[in-house]
């Protein structure tokens, strides 16, 4: 069954979502993101997404001592990405309990960190390629590269990255719906499993997502305001259709 990811973006200490990516476009919906992630926990997440969006801006952690404080209550797996552009930064929030680290702008701006990393990680690294009109964009999705977003998945893999997660950025926070299309012509490039992320906003959209074939969905803003409840879609997606996805999830599930 395909994996559905709640996302717990964090902003000076609380669980913010931003429209668009847009710092000045941000809504807070809790100051207790310990809190946040063991409801989510408790409604059956199997795993968490946590973007340090400070991180992302500055390309150093903002909230480690917080994520670290996570990883030891929650029991469930979490995933962290934003600014996390050197192997220290790396080792840091691995020792810190997190299981996967997602590096992005590094991935345009410095490849043989990328390289040394998936040497060194192996699955533990997941590639973040956040797009706007199909073009890769960096630093807290504020600056647009030239980079295609399906020739970044092909350079990456080349370099040994085994998992994607493809952000539109135009989607995000926007209740609107995800970029089947180019989420599928993604699916069309690549054998590795892409976890997809913006603009997922009903039940609808994850079974969509799930027929398409990708490993999992990450949702944000719409399990924040009710659109979706995290219970009631993953019976959805089991009753839907237990086996459909053509990819099996390479690190074994939830780790």
């Amino acid at each position: 069954m395909m994996e559905v990811i709640p996302s717990i973006d964090l902003k000076g200490g609380r669980c913010v979502r931003l429209y668009q990516g847009d710092y000045a476009k941000e809504t807070v919906f809790s100051d207790d993101p310990l809190g946040t992630a063991q409801r989510w926990e408790s409604l059956g997440a199997t795993r968490l997404h946590v973007v340090d969006l400070d991180g992302a801006a500055s390309g150093e952690p903002h909230h480690l001592s917080v994520i670290a404080h996570m990883t030891a209550t929650i029991r469930i797996p979490v995933q962290v990405g934003g600014g996390i552009r050197r192997m220290e930064t790396i080792e840091q929030y691995v020792k810190a309990g997190v299981k996967r680290v997602v590096l992005g702008t590094a991935a345009v701006e410095n490849p043989r960190l990328i390289e040394e990393a998936c040497q060194v990680f192996g699955e533990a690294i997941v590639l973040g390629v956040d797009a706007r009109d199909g073009f890769v964009a960096v630093r807290g999705w504020k600056d647009r590269t030239s980079v295609l977003a399906a020739d970044m998945i092909e350079q990456m893999e080349a370099l040994g990255a085994k998992r994607f997660i493809y952000t539109d950025v135009a989607r995000d926070g926007t209740l609107t719906e995800p970029n089947f299309q180019a989420i599928s012509e993604l699916m069309t490039k690549t054998r590795a499993p892409i976890i997809a992320s913006g603009g997922v906003t009903s039940v609808d959209h994850l079974v969509r997502l799930s027929q398409l074939g990708v490993e999992g969905a990450i949702i944000g803003r719409a399990l924040y305001t009710g659109d979706i409840l995290l219970d009631k879609a993953m019976a959805a997606l089991k009753e839907e259709a237990p086996d459909s996805s053509r990819r099996a999830t390479k690190d074994g599930g939830p780790c």
